[in-house]
Protein backbone atom coordinates (compact mmCIF):
# COMPACT_ATOMS: atom_id res chain seq x y z
CA UNK A 1 0.00 0.00 0.00
CA UNK A 2 1.37 3.38 -0.91
CA UNK A 3 2.02 5.76 1.99
CA UNK A 4 0.95 9.35 1.44
CA UNK A 5 3.54 11.67 2.90
CA UNK A 6 5.33 14.97 2.36
CA UNK A 7 8.44 14.79 0.20
CA UNK A 8 11.04 17.53 -0.05
CA UNK A 9 11.25 18.92 -3.55
CA UNK A 10 13.47 21.65 -4.91
CA UNK A 11 12.41 23.09 -8.28
CA UNK A 12 15.52 24.36 -10.03
CA UNK A 13 13.69 26.04 -12.90
CA UNK A 14 13.24 29.76 -12.40
CA UNK A 15 9.56 29.53 -13.27
CA UNK A 16 8.98 27.29 -10.27
CA UNK A 17 11.48 28.63 -7.76
CA UNK A 18 9.17 31.36 -6.46
CA UNK A 19 6.33 29.09 -5.44
CA UNK A 20 6.41 27.29 -2.14
CA UNK A 21 4.56 24.14 -3.14
CA UNK A 22 3.58 22.01 -6.10
CA UNK A 23 1.55 18.90 -6.79
CA UNK A 24 2.25 15.81 -8.85
CA UNK A 25 -0.68 13.69 -10.03
CA UNK A 26 -2.76 14.58 -6.97
CA UNK A 27 -1.74 11.60 -4.87
CA UNK A 28 1.39 12.86 -3.14
CA UNK A 29 1.97 16.52 -2.25
CA UNK A 30 5.47 17.88 -2.74
CA UNK A 31 6.64 20.68 -0.50
CA UNK A 32 9.54 22.93 -1.33
CA UNK A 33 11.79 23.11 1.71
CA UNK A 34 13.75 26.38 1.85
CA UNK A 35 17.50 26.21 2.35
CA UNK A 36 17.05 27.94 5.71
CA UNK A 37 15.03 24.97 6.97
CA UNK A 38 17.54 22.43 5.66
CA UNK A 39 20.34 24.34 7.36
CA UNK A 40 18.57 24.36 10.70
CA UNK A 41 17.55 20.72 10.49
CA UNK A 42 21.19 19.78 10.02
CA UNK A 43 22.21 22.22 12.76
CA UNK A 44 19.98 20.38 15.23
CA UNK A 45 20.92 16.92 13.95
CA UNK A 46 24.69 17.59 14.14
CA UNK A 47 25.71 14.71 11.84
CA UNK A 48 29.35 13.70 12.06
CA UNK A 49 31.76 12.34 9.49
CA UNK A 50 31.12 8.64 9.01
CA UNK A 51 27.75 8.65 10.75
CA UNK A 52 24.69 7.24 9.00
CA UNK A 53 21.78 9.52 8.14
CA UNK A 54 18.43 8.43 6.70
CA UNK A 55 15.95 10.91 5.23
CA UNK A 56 12.43 9.48 5.15
CA UNK A 57 10.59 11.00 2.19
CA UNK A 58 13.77 12.46 0.72
CA UNK A 59 12.33 14.13 -2.40
CA UNK A 60 15.16 15.76 -4.35
CA UNK A 61 17.66 14.58 -1.72
CA UNK A 62 18.94 17.93 -0.57
CA UNK A 63 19.20 16.99 3.12
CA UNK A 64 21.23 13.86 2.37
CA UNK A 65 23.42 15.74 -0.10
CA UNK A 66 24.07 18.66 2.26
CA UNK A 67 24.90 16.29 5.12
CA UNK A 68 27.45 14.57 2.89
CA UNK A 69 28.96 17.81 1.56
CA UNK A 70 29.19 19.69 4.83
CA UNK A 71 29.69 16.95 7.42
CA UNK A 72 30.93 13.87 5.59
CA UNK A 73 27.94 11.85 6.77
CA UNK A 74 26.89 8.72 4.87
CA UNK A 75 23.28 9.25 3.88
CA UNK A 76 20.37 7.29 2.45
CA UNK A 77 17.26 8.97 1.10
CA UNK A 78 14.12 6.91 0.57
CA UNK A 79 11.09 8.00 -1.43
CA UNK A 80 8.21 6.21 -3.14
CA UNK A 81 8.45 8.35 -6.26
CA UNK A 82 11.03 6.98 -8.77
CA UNK A 83 11.25 10.37 -10.47
CA UNK A 84 12.41 12.06 -7.31
CA UNK A 85 14.90 9.30 -6.59
CA UNK A 86 16.38 9.74 -10.07
CA UNK A 87 16.55 13.50 -9.53
CA UNK A 88 18.30 13.04 -6.18
CA UNK A 89 20.87 10.64 -7.64
CA UNK A 90 21.67 13.10 -10.42
CA UNK A 91 22.01 15.93 -7.89
CA UNK A 92 24.36 13.86 -5.72
CA UNK A 93 26.53 13.11 -8.75
CA UNK A 94 26.71 16.78 -9.71
CA UNK A 95 27.66 17.65 -6.13
CA UNK A 96 30.42 15.02 -6.16
CA UNK A 97 29.04 13.10 -3.17
CA UNK A 98 27.54 10.04 -4.88
CA UNK A 99 29.91 7.82 -2.84
CA UNK A 100 28.32 9.13 0.39
CA UNK A 101 24.74 9.94 -0.66
CA UNK A 102 22.52 7.16 -2.02
CA UNK A 103 18.81 7.07 -2.80
CA UNK A 104 16.29 4.26 -3.12
CA UNK A 105 12.67 3.83 -4.14
CA UNK A 106 11.22 2.39 -0.97
CA UNK A 107 8.28 2.57 1.42
CA UNK A 108 9.53 4.34 4.52
CA UNK A 109 7.87 1.73 6.73
CA UNK A 110 10.12 -0.90 5.16
CA UNK A 111 13.30 1.07 5.83
CA UNK A 112 15.67 -0.54 8.33
CA UNK A 113 16.78 2.09 10.85
CA UNK A 114 19.05 -0.13 12.95
CA UNK A 115 22.50 1.40 13.27
CA UNK A 116 21.33 4.78 11.95
CA UNK A 117 22.61 7.85 13.80
CA UNK A 118 20.31 10.54 12.36
CA UNK A 119 16.78 10.36 10.95
CA UNK A 120 15.29 13.38 9.18
CA UNK A 121 11.72 13.64 7.93
CA UNK A 122 8.93 15.90 6.73
CA UNK A 123 5.86 13.70 7.02
CA UNK A 124 2.20 14.06 7.86
CA UNK A 125 1.39 14.00 11.60
CA UNK A 126 -0.38 10.65 11.42
CA UNK A 127 2.61 9.11 9.65
CA UNK A 128 4.92 10.39 12.38
CA UNK A 129 2.76 8.63 14.97
CA UNK A 130 2.82 5.40 12.98
CA UNK A 131 6.61 5.62 12.80
CA UNK A 132 7.07 6.30 16.52
CA UNK A 133 7.28 2.64 17.68
CA UNK A 134 9.74 1.85 14.89
CA UNK A 135 11.96 4.79 15.82
CA UNK A 136 12.04 3.75 19.47
CA UNK A 137 12.59 0.05 18.74
CA UNK A 138 15.30 0.33 16.09
CA UNK A 139 17.37 3.40 16.95
CA UNK A 140 20.07 3.21 19.59
CA UNK A 141 20.42 5.68 22.48
CA UNK A 142 22.01 8.89 21.27
CA UNK A 143 20.50 8.73 17.78
CA UNK A 144 18.90 12.00 16.69
CA UNK A 145 15.53 12.49 15.00
CA UNK A 146 14.72 15.79 13.31
CA UNK A 147 11.25 16.57 11.94
CA UNK A 148 10.02 19.58 10.00
CA UNK A 149 6.70 21.07 11.17
CA UNK A 150 5.21 18.04 12.96
CA UNK A 151 6.05 16.43 16.28
CA UNK A 152 5.91 12.87 17.60
CA UNK A 153 2.76 13.14 19.71
CA UNK A 154 3.36 11.69 23.19
CA UNK A 155 7.14 11.88 22.87
CA UNK A 156 8.06 15.40 23.98
CA UNK A 157 10.80 17.00 21.91
CA UNK A 158 14.24 17.82 23.33
CA UNK A 159 14.62 21.02 21.31
CA UNK A 160 12.49 23.09 18.93
CA UNK A 161 13.36 25.96 16.62
CA UNK A 162 10.85 28.21 14.88
CA UNK A 163 11.55 30.55 12.00
CA UNK A 164 9.43 32.88 9.90
CA UNK A 165 9.15 32.03 6.20
CA UNK A 166 6.92 34.36 4.22
CA UNK A 167 6.95 32.02 1.21
CA UNK A 168 5.65 28.98 3.13
CA UNK A 169 2.11 28.15 2.04
CA UNK A 170 1.78 24.52 3.21
CA UNK A 171 1.43 23.32 6.79
CA UNK A 172 1.77 26.15 9.33
CA UNK A 173 1.57 29.17 7.04
CA UNK A 174 4.45 31.62 7.07
CA UNK A 175 6.57 29.74 9.57
CA UNK A 176 8.39 26.46 10.11
CA UNK A 177 9.04 24.50 13.25
CA UNK A 178 11.94 22.08 13.48
CA UNK A 179 11.90 19.48 16.24
CA UNK A 180 14.75 17.41 17.70
CA UNK A 181 14.57 14.22 19.71
CA UNK A 182 17.55 12.32 21.12
CA UNK A 183 16.78 8.64 21.62
CA UNK A 184 17.14 7.99 25.37
CA UNK A 185 18.85 5.12 27.12
CA UNK A 186 16.82 2.91 29.43
CA UNK A 187 17.44 4.32 32.91
CA UNK A 188 14.50 2.72 34.67
CA UNK A 189 14.89 0.84 37.91
CA UNK A 190 16.64 0.94 41.25
CA UNK A 191 20.28 2.03 41.15
CA UNK A 192 22.77 1.66 44.02
CA UNK A 193 25.98 3.59 44.55
CA UNK A 194 28.57 3.70 47.34
CA UNK A 195 29.94 7.04 48.54
CA UNK A 196 31.47 6.23 51.95
CA UNK A 197 32.40 9.82 52.80
CA UNK A 198 28.91 11.12 52.03
CA UNK A 199 26.28 8.91 53.61
CA UNK A 200 27.52 5.52 52.47
CA UNK A 201 24.99 3.72 50.31
CA UNK A 202 23.04 5.91 47.88
CA UNK A 203 20.01 4.72 46.01
CA UNK A 204 18.17 6.20 43.05
CA UNK A 205 14.75 4.92 42.08
CA UNK A 206 14.01 6.03 38.53
CA UNK A 207 10.78 5.95 36.55
CA UNK A 208 10.96 6.98 32.91
CA UNK A 209 8.69 8.05 30.05
CA UNK A 210 10.82 8.56 26.96
CA UNK A 211 13.54 10.99 28.16
CA UNK A 212 11.53 12.38 31.11
CA UNK A 213 12.64 11.01 34.47
CA UNK A 214 11.01 10.85 37.87
CA UNK A 215 13.63 10.18 40.53
CA UNK A 216 13.50 9.42 44.25
CA UNK A 217 16.89 9.44 45.98
CA UNK A 218 18.33 8.56 49.37
CA UNK A 219 21.78 8.94 50.91
CA UNK A 220 21.98 6.33 53.65
CA UNK A 221 18.83 6.87 55.71
CA UNK A 222 18.28 10.43 54.51
CA UNK A 223 15.88 11.35 51.74
CA UNK A 224 17.30 13.79 49.20
CA UNK A 225 15.45 16.46 47.25
CA UNK A 226 15.78 15.93 43.50
CA UNK A 227 15.96 19.41 42.01
CA UNK A 228 16.54 18.38 38.44
CA UNK A 229 16.95 15.31 36.27
CA UNK A 230 17.94 15.08 32.64
CA UNK A 231 18.47 12.18 30.25
CA UNK A 232 19.86 12.96 26.81
CA UNK A 233 20.79 9.83 24.91
CA UNK A 234 23.06 7.92 27.29
CA UNK A 235 23.98 10.96 29.37
CA UNK A 236 22.23 11.38 32.70
CA UNK A 237 22.42 14.30 35.12
CA UNK A 238 20.80 14.44 38.57
CA UNK A 239 20.85 17.53 40.82
CA UNK A 240 20.14 16.76 44.49
CA UNK A 241 20.07 18.60 47.80
CA UNK A 242 19.71 17.42 51.37
CA UNK A 243 21.24 16.85 54.79
CA UNK A 244 23.88 14.16 55.23
CA UNK A 245 25.11 13.59 58.76
CA UNK A 246 23.44 16.79 59.89
CA UNK A 247 25.13 18.90 57.22
CA UNK A 248 23.54 20.33 54.08
CA UNK A 249 24.89 19.40 50.67
CA UNK A 250 24.21 20.07 47.01
CA UNK A 251 25.26 17.34 44.62
CA UNK A 252 25.36 17.05 40.84
CA UNK A 253 25.66 13.51 39.49
CA UNK A 254 26.76 13.20 35.85
CA UNK A 255 27.29 9.94 34.02
CA UNK A 256 26.68 7.66 31.09
CA UNK A 257 24.09 4.89 31.17
CA UNK A 258 25.42 1.67 29.64
CA UNK A 259 23.37 -1.49 30.17
CA UNK A 260 23.15 -1.89 33.96
CA UNK A 261 25.90 0.56 34.90
CA UNK A 262 26.29 4.29 35.20
CA UNK A 263 29.79 5.72 35.27
CA UNK A 264 30.68 9.37 35.69
CA UNK A 265 31.37 11.77 38.51
CA UNK A 266 29.70 13.66 41.33
CA UNK A 267 30.35 17.29 42.22
CA UNK A 268 29.31 17.83 45.82
CA UNK A 269 29.38 21.03 47.89
CA UNK A 270 28.57 22.02 51.46
CA UNK A 271 28.56 25.72 50.57
CA UNK A 272 32.19 26.18 51.55
CA UNK A 273 34.03 23.32 49.91
CA UNK A 274 33.38 21.55 46.62
CA UNK A 275 34.75 18.17 45.64
CA UNK A 276 34.54 16.14 42.44
CA UNK A 277 34.62 12.38 42.87
CA UNK A 278 34.12 9.41 40.58
CA UNK A 279 30.60 7.98 40.57
CA UNK A 280 29.47 4.49 39.69
CA UNK A 281 25.99 3.04 40.07
CA UNK A 282 24.62 -0.43 39.32
CA UNK A 283 21.04 -1.29 38.42
CA UNK A 284 19.46 -3.92 40.60
CA UNK A 285 17.76 -6.94 39.00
Amino acid sequence: MRVFFFSILFCAAATLSAQSWAWDDGSTPFVVTPEAVVERMLYLAQPKAGERLVDLGSGDGRIVIEAAKRFGARGLGVDIDPRLVSLARASAKRAGVESLASFEVRDLFETDLRGVNVVTMYLLPEVNLQLLPRLIDQLKPGARIVSHDYDLGPWAFDEMMELALAEKMVGPLGRSRIFLWVVPADARGLWLSDLPTYGGRWQFEIAQKYQVLEVAARAGDASMVVRGARLRGEEIRLALSGAIGGKGYNALFSGKVADSRIEGNIRISDGENTKTLPWKATRQP
